[in-house]
Parts: structure tokens; C-alpha cells; sequence
């Protein structure tokens, strides 16, 4: 039977697209593989690591400060160093490290607005 396999890619627009990129380039360090459709692979997942598709009710609070209608959520492999160095450029948390079973966890925005979650799985 033909089935999903997993998620293939996160979609968005952007007004800003090539300063968005540099972004996300300087900050995250990602590495898009081209300017015209933005793309990067991940080399490997952690132990434990999973592809979520996660389904919110629509009066969720769980994306703000952002108003949009999504979330990325990208997986780190320290996450108090990643943070660390985002503030020390200038990006600050929208909300303290939180410590799950399942990992760590902590939020930013980027410049358009989009909030991003940040994880780092348990080994």
C-alpha cells in the first residue's frame, strides 16, 4: 500500500528572502545548497531524534509572539551552546530552556517573524 514516508520540506514566503537566508545561514548555520530553492540536508539525526508533523487547535498560544500559522522546529546538537552564541549576536530567547524527557528545548524569531523551535534531543 502506498503510504507517507515523512515530511519532505517546510514551505514559506518570505519578503525578504536572500536577507533571510543570510540569516539563518549566520545564525543557524545553515547551509543552503541553492539561492533559488532554498535547500539543506541534514547529514544525520541524532539517536531519537524524529520528523514531527504537529497539529495545534487554532486558538493555540504555543506560536507566539509570532502570528503566523506555523513553527519550525530544527534539531540541535547542544543547544546551550547554540543559545550562547545566538546571544552573543544579539538574539535573545522568547522564552527560558525547557528540559523535557524527550529533550531541551528553547525558542527564537527570526527576522520576519516566523518563531522557530529549537531541540535537542535526548541521546
Amino acid at each position: 500500500m502506498a503510504k507517507v514516508l515523512g515530511i519532505g520540506g517546510v514551505f514559506y514566503k518570505s519578503n525578504n528572502k536572500s536577507d533571510l537566508l543570510a540569516w539563518y545561514k549566520k545564525h543557524l548555520g545553515i547551509a543552503f545548497e541553492d539561492e533559488n530553492v532554498p535547500a539543506f540536508t541534514l547529514e544525520k539525526y541524532p539517536n531519537g531524534s524524529v520528523v514531527v508533523l504537529g497539529l495545534f487547535e487554532k486558538s493555540t498560544k504555543y506560536f507566539e509572539p509570532s502570528t503566523k500559522e506555523f513553527m519550525i522546529n530544527f534539531v540541535v546538537d547542544d543547544l546551550v551552546q547554540l543559545m550562547e552564541k545566538l546571544k552573543s549576536e544579539g538574539i535573545e530567547p522568547t522564552a527560558p530552556m525547557l528540559e523535557e524527557p524527550y529533550g531541551k528545548f528553547c525558542w527564537i524569531m527570526d527576522p520576519d517573524g516566523n518563531k522557530i523551535e529549537l531541540w535537542e534531543p535526548i541521546p
